[in-house]
């Protein structure tokens, strides 16, 4: 019972990291052409993927 809690919960986070991503894209574009600033959201999008995939298991 508690692995599909932990499933869920892996999936919604993962799932709001992506909107995050989608949503911050503009910002992040300006950061990277305007400010040389390079945000992480690619790696939190792909940590939190890798967790539900090993949650899976």
């Amino acid at each position: 019972m508690f692995d599909r809690i932990r499933t869920a919960a892996l999936f919604g986070l993962h799932q709001a990291a992506v909107a995050v991503g989608i949503s911050l894209f503009p910002v992040a574009v300006f950061a990277r052409q305007h400010l040389g600033i390079n945000l992480p959201i690619r790696r939190l999008v792909e940590t939190t993927g890798e967790a539900y995939e090993n949650a899976e298991d």
